[in-house]
């Protein structure tokens, strides 16, 4: 067979059921043989970047999920590398796969011939390109079993379109995945971490991201319970432990946290750090974040270990085999009476999540954000999965909506590329064809990347898509507050196709109707629970994408720090009445 089917033919056998991506000359015998083979679902993409964000999307949804992304050669493979950079900064596997210009001239500078393998090689676990047909099954092999080893990330591979087409010799019957390795905990290096959480008086576990990678958020919330301790989950981390659980000590940071975490943190004297990379905005100054308390830091890659600070112990662990063993010492432990009681510890973080909360009832028009939050708490339950990247939107939202649920929080962490939540969106969606999927985008975000919209109309993928538009850089004109400037940050323009709009500019109902969608405007805050129902229905009835828009004030400043987490600017009143938020998982009781 040619060594594209064979190339096809290991997908299939290592678990690929769906492809996102846009076809060209140079990578069409690779597609002759998807068409040829079946088996693989591939959703066309409008924007080869697009496709990247959908397969990173489409991993992040389901535990064991790879996504792939495929393109030409030339400006395809450009396009993905903020996709590749996005996944690898959040240890997200997906596989990137590229045409490229004939081995004969790929030093001639034929039509759209670029080193892509060079050019990726500092945001993936390996970039190829292959020169030889016969190593492509082998190169495909490498290329998962580097994906699901150590620190998750993505891979490259490039194929000249020569390659593609040689003949060789192949038997898919005889292929097998190559085994994955994960370092793993000793049982002496968990005795040791337990020993020191039990010499503390108040200690936290942070729970990161490479839990939910390996799948261990059972595991962790069992720890958690036979322990007593409570648990911060990092950003990456949101949903391990339900947001109504009573472990639950809420998020730590400079901007996507809780009053009450950053509170709870402060009075903590121990660590457990599980599957985190200690991210400079959950940390702000380390002085602040490390004084007086000692660390321990479990995480897949050793090199991870010390990076940011040296803990007091690091292990270098998958926090799936790390935490099977941290339950099976705790309750060894526990049934030898040997834990210390963190009754009152833990009710302590729970008194602080009933004081510190943050206003979310406002009746403003134009809408203040934080009531948009409040109503999507109404209207959308634990199995909602979220959706967004960057900007004021993903900060409030992180700050005030509710997740139950690992998976369920699909951020974009590291990179936070504008443009990526629609694709990601879309990738999601096509992994849980009948979950409820809620998307969330400030203007600009929404702008980039818009022209997606049409791949969930063409191809039936519904989800739901709130955008809060103040028609500003938001973040960044916050963050040029420090520098005394409002500068090319407002989006500001009086449309002359839609004048009912004021200075809002773009008319996004009529481009969301234009690209097969459904949209709805939001300008008074009674009518915000009424069109997220409304624009679940829809969803459902027409299978396409669904915006729900609401039209904020221009100016608003959303708590958050820019030094540490102990100095954060609340700008707003904060709730002093449980009637300020309504929808908070404690009622607020006085402080």
């Amino acid at each position: 067979m040619t060594a594209a089917r064979a190339a096809v033919e290991i997908l299939k056998r290592e678990g690929v059921s769906n492809a996102f991506g846009v076809p060209g000359a140079a990578i069409n015998p690779f597609y002759a043989a998807l068409k040829a083979s079946g088996g693989v679902h591939h959703t066309l993409a409008r924007h080869v970047e697009g496709a990247s964000h959908m397969a990173e999307g489409y991993t992040r949804a389901r535990p064991g999920n790879i996504g792939v992304c495929i393109g030409t050669s030339g400006p395809a493979g450009t396009d993905m590398i903020t996709g590749l950079y996005s996944a690898i900064a959040d240890s997200i596997p997906i596989l990137c796969i590229t045409g490229q210009a004939p081995t004969a001239v790929l030093h001639k500078e034929d039509f759209q011939a670029v080193d892509i393998a060079s050019i990726a090689a500092p945001v993936t676990k390996a970039a190829t390109t292959v020169l030889e047909a016969a190593q492509v099954p082998g190169v495909f092999q490498r290329a998962f079993h580097l994906m699901r080893t150590g620190r998750p990330g993505p891979v490259l591979i490039d194929l000249p379109i020569d390659v593609q087409l040689t003949e060789i010799e192949f038997d898919p019957d005889l292929y097998e995945p190559l085994p994955v390795h994960k370092p793993a905990a000793t049982r002496k290096q968990i005795e040791r971490a337990i020993e020191m959480l039990n010499a503390s008086e108040r200690p936290l576990i942070v729970a990161g991201g490479g839990i939910i990678n390996a799948d261990a958020a059972e595991l962790l919330v069992e720890f958690a319970e036979l322990t007593g301790v409570p648990v911060v989950p990092t950003l990456m981390g949101w949903g391990i432990v339900p947001d109504d659980h009573e472990l639950n000590a809420g998020m730590v940071g400079l901007q996507t946290s809780h009053r009450y975490g950053n509170a709870n943190f402060l009075e903590s004297d121990f660590v457990l750090g599980i599957g985190n990379r200690w991210a400079n905005r959950h940390t702000g100054r380390l002085d602040v974040y490390t004084e007086g308390r000692k660390f321990v830091h479990v995480d897949i890659e050793p090199t991870q270990l010390g990076k940011i600070f040296a803990p007091d112990l690091g292990i270098a662990s998958d926090a799936g085999a790390a935490l099977e063993l941290f339950v099976e010492v705790a309750r060894e432990l526990k049934a030898a009476g040997k834990l210390k009681d963190r009754s009152r510890w833990a009710a302590s973080t729970q008194e602080r999540r009933a004081t510190l909360q943050r206003r979310t009832h406002f009746d403003n028009v134009p809408l203040k954000p934080q009531r948009v939050y409040e109503e999507m708490n109404r209207a959308f339950g634990p199995e909602t999965r979220y959706v967004t990247t960057i900007g004021l939107s993903q900060i409030a939202g992180a700050q005030m909506l509710h997740v139950y649920r690992p998976r369920h929080w699909i951020n974009c962490g590291q990179a936070g590329p504008l443009g990526w939540t629609i694709p990601a969106a879309l990738g999601v969606a096509t992994a849980d064809p009948g979950g409820s999927v809620v998307a969330l985008s400030g203007d600009y975000d929404f702008q980039f990347m818009l022209e997606e919209l049409a791949v969930g109309a063409q191809h039936r993928i519904p989800y739901v898509h709130v955008l809060v538009n103040n028609s500003y850089l938001g973040l960044i004109r916050q963050a040029q507050r420090n520098f005394d400037i409002d500068f090319q940050v407002n989006l500001e323009f009086e449309n002359l196709n839609s004048p009912e709009l004021g200075v809002y500019g773009v008319d996004h109902v009529k481009v969301v109707e234009g690209l097969g969608c459904k949209a709805i405007r939001v300008t008074e805050p009674d009518a915000l629970l009424p069109a997220f129902e409304e624009a679940k229905k829809l969803a459902a009835e027409f299978r396409v994408p669904v915006v729900v828009e609401a039209i904020l004030e221009r100016v608003t400043n959303i708590a958050m720090s820019g030094t540490d987490i102990a100095s954060v600017n609340e700008f707003e009143d904060v709730a002093t009445d449980p009637g300020h938020a309504p929808t908070a998982i404690r009622p607020l009781a006085a402080s």
